[in-house]
C-alpha cells in the first residue's frame, strides 16, 4: 500500500536522497490533489461498508455523498490558490476568499437540498464529511511542508 499511494502522489524513491519532493507550485497542486483522491477513496469504501452496516443503504449514500462533497470542495481549493498564485496579491487574497465563499454555499444547498431526506443517513454523512475534511487538511499540510520550493 505504501508504494501505491507513493507511486499515485508523485513520489519516487531515490536510493541516495529518499522520496522526491515537489519542487514548484505546479508539482505541489498535483500531489495534493492525488494524496486527496486515494484518501477520498479510501475513505467513501471504508465508510460506506461502516454505514452500510450501521444504518444500511442510507449510510451507504450518506458516505458516498459526504466523500464526495469534501472531495469537491479540495478541488475548489487547490483551483483557487493556483489561480490566485498568479494574481497580485490582493488578486490572490480575492480569489481564496471567493472560494471560500463559494464552498460555504455549496455546502449550505447540499444540507438544505439533503434536509429530511430519508435515502441519507445524517450520522454517516457527518463522519465521512469530518474524516474527509481532516484527511484532506493532513494532505494538503504534508504536502506543504515536505515541499521544497524556493521563495523569492
Amino acid at each position: 500500500l505504501r508504494f501505491g499511494i507513493h507511486f499515485l502522489a508523485g513520489y519516487h524513491k531515490d536510493e541516495k536522497e529518499g522520496p522526491v519532493r515537489a519542487t514548484n507550485i505546479r508539482e505541489l497542486f498535483w500531489i495534493v490533489l492525488r494524496y486527496s483522491a486515494v484518501l477520498v477513496i479510501a475513505i467513501a469504501v471504508f465508510g460506506g461498508l461502516i454505514g452500510f452496516f450501521l444504518a444500511g443503504r442510507p449510510g451507504l449514500i450518506a458516505a458516498l455523498i459526504g466523500a464526495g462533497l469534501t472531495f469537491i470542495f479540495s478541488i475548489l481549493t487547490v483551483g483557487s490558490v493556483a489561480l490566485g498564485a498568479r494574481l497580485q496579491l490582493v488578486g490572490f487574497y480575492a480569489v481564496v476568499l471567493g472560494g471560500w465563499i463559494v464552498k460555504i454555499l455549496i455546502f449550505a444547498i447540499a444540507l438544505f437540498l439533503l434536509q429530511g431526506a430519508d435515502f441519507i443517513d445524517g450520522p454517516s454523512l457527518f463522519f465521512s464529511v469530518t474524516a474527509t475534511v481532516l484527511a484532506t487538511l493532513v494532505v494538503d499540510s504534508v504536502a506543504v511542508l515536505r515541499a521544497r520550493i524556493p521563495v523569492v
